[in-house]
């Protein structure tokens, strides 16, 4: 094996997916409800999956959209309280089939929770009739893995399409450096944001 080689296909391969996305009005409504929901916004997922979600709700959060995540599998065993009727979930899962994210957003529509954006990629599943709002990951991503197992392509498909949705509410809401450096003023951002505001005021 040419490991560098290796490396470079496995890039190229990522990086193709994310080029796939399909950029449908579905994103811009997806984009209009984040920016208008009342509440706060949820985002769930499991596995690696759960992972990009969790790192979607920190970047909103820094970003003036206050956001956390819950895990689907905690959600049964109380942490559904931690969800009101006014937010909204943002629920991650490739195969759109995980049993834990289903049977957390089958409660919250008992419960009337606002509304559901599913991220995902398979053509049928459950999570699709869930949403009110699918954001298509795209259905035939090839994964580099050598198995076709380890989800990576997928996962950056999905990191796109959040940072995108993040930074787009973060211009919606005229977000400014000092904005930011009053939720992350620690650090190195902190250290430039602190910085930034330094000069303005000179």
């Amino acid at each position: 094996m040419n490991i560098k080689e290796n490396i470079a296909a496995i890039i190229e391969k990522e990086a193709n997916a994310m080029k796939a996305i399909n950029i449908t009005d579905a994103f811009e409504d997806a984009v209009n409800v984040l920016f208008k929901c009342k509440g706060r916004i949820v985002t769930t997922g499991i596995g690696k999956a759960g992972f990009m979600a969790h790192k979607f709700a920190s970047t909103l959060s820094s970003t003036g959209t206050p956001a956390f995540f819950v895990h689907p599998a905690e959600a049964g065993h109380g942490d559904m309280g931690m969800i009101d009727r006014n937010d909204l979930i943002v629920a991650f899962s490739t195969s759109g089939k995980s049993t834990e994210v289903i049977e957390m957003l089958q409660i919250a529509k008992d419960l009337g929770i606002h509304g559901v954006i599913g991220i995902t990629s398979h053509v049928e599943s459950p999570l699709r009739e869930l949403s009110e709002i699918i954001l298509d990951m795209g259905p035939d991503i090839e994964e580099p893995c050598p198995l076709n197992l380890t989800p990576s392509a997928t996962i950056a498909v999905m990191l796109g399409i959040s940072d995108a949705l993040a930074l787009t509410l973060m211009e919606l809401r005229g977000f400014t450096a000092s904005d930011y450096g009053q939720r992350h003023h620690r650090g190195y951002l902190g250290s430039i944001t602190r910085a930034t505001q330094n000069s303005e005021e000179f």
